[in-house]
């Protein structure tokens, strides 16, 4: 049963996924907001609602750190395993927008939740101050969207009936949240009978679980030509995911959310530098499929480490050695070459 629920989880999120993604295509052709827009909102946050459930689930029963694991984990899988499967399938093309305000908004608020986790603890008030910024980005997206022309898409679309284009997104979501939901019951019933703790299946089984709608919409919406959508989604769902995610979670909370020890010095700086890296490959407003592999190369990296981890393997030392003493530096170099290829990009555009 475990199995069958897992693989009929899959299909439905295929289906919810390609539902979603004609539905959003539509109706931003139909109303002249860009796609960008539309993936940044409906789409990153529609996606973004099976993390909320959650999380907002796990810290009402106490099992904070599947609500903070759901978060980081997801974060890190949207930009390493998605962003990287969905460049490796169809090359990306990035929005000026992207690289220049909503990648930096990603970094900054993901320093800014490293930064509250200092102390153990993401407080109510902390919480509450991440929910406002929610509002705020999205009163931003909505000014930019009025400001900006809608930009073209790749692909002819027909614009449908709005209500018929609103009607594709509800059951598109609906599949995507039941499909997501049935994946992460039979994925968690197989971590938990192999031992692993509560942060790593957060990190891993339920990060992954929840977030599948964004794999299957970014995926799709590549290879149906709505690059925007597709990159779109996943930036803003990662903004999501903290601002109101967590934010709504520790609201509700009756004393904030506990952040473990491991999740701070070790889990949300991979978010963090996962961001951050995030700048430099984006910044010839592109990601193409070696850069995809590179993103999926790490992706596989870090879930070593965690699967080590958690069986307490002897050859955990030795991993983690290796990693620092050639992975990191490679990284490095990585993001010193492609910052210097954007500058000198962005140089001749001036010029």
């Amino acid at each position: 049963m475990t199995a069958l629920l897992f693989v009929a989880g899959l299909v439905i999120l295929v289906a919810g996924g390609e539902l979603l993604v004609r539905g959003a295509g539509r109706l931003a052709a139909a109303t002249g907001i860009s796609p960008l827009v539309v993936g940044l909102t409906v789409v990153a946050f529609g996606t973004s609602a099976p993390e909320l459930a959650v999380s907002v689930q796990a810290s009402l029963a106490g099992e904070v750190d599947i609500a903070v694991g759901n978060v980081v984990g997801s974060n890190i899988f949207n930009v390493l395993l998605i962003l990287g499967l969905s460049a490796a399938v169809v090359p990306l093309v990035v929005s000026p927008q992207l690289v220049r305000l909503d990648i930096p908004i990603m970094i900054a608020i993901s320093a800014l939740l490293l930064l509250f986790a200092q102390d153990g603890m993401l407080s109510r008030v902390e919480c509450t101050l991440f929910a406002g910024g929610l509002a705020l980005y999205i009163i931003l997206q909505i000014v930019l969207s009025r400001r900006s022309s809608p930009t073209p898409v790749e692909e002819v679309i027909e614009t449908g009936k709005p209500a018929m284009n609103v009607l594709l997104i509800v059951v598109g979501l609906g599949l995507l949240v039941l499909g997501s939901r049935w994946l992460v019951q039979a994925s968690v019933q197989i971590a938990e009978s192999i031992g692993a703790t509560p942060l790593v299946i957060g990190l891993t089984i339920v990060a992954a679980g929840t977030s599948m709608p964004e794999l299957a919409t970014s995926v799709i919406a590549g290879i149906r030509g709505q690059r925007d959508i597709a990159v779109g989604n996943i930036i803003g769902s990662n903004i999501f995911n903290i601002l109101a995610v967590l934010g709504i979670s520790g609201v509700i909370s009756p004393a904030g959310i506990p952040v473990s020890n491991a999740a701070t010095t070790m889990d949300i700086p991979v978010m963090v530098a996962v961001a951050v890296l995030c700048l430099p490959i984006v910044s010839n407003y592109a990601i193409s499929r070696s850069e995809g592999i590179l993103f999926l190369s790490y992706y596989v990296l870090y879930t070593g480490y965690l699967i080590l981890d958690a069986a307490d393997h002897e050859g955990l030392a030795e991993y983690r050695t290796v990693v620092l003493t050639t992975v990191l530096p490679i990284t490095l170099i990585t993001v010193l070459v492609f910052s210097y290829r954007g500058w000198r990009n962005g140089r001749q555009q001036r010029e």
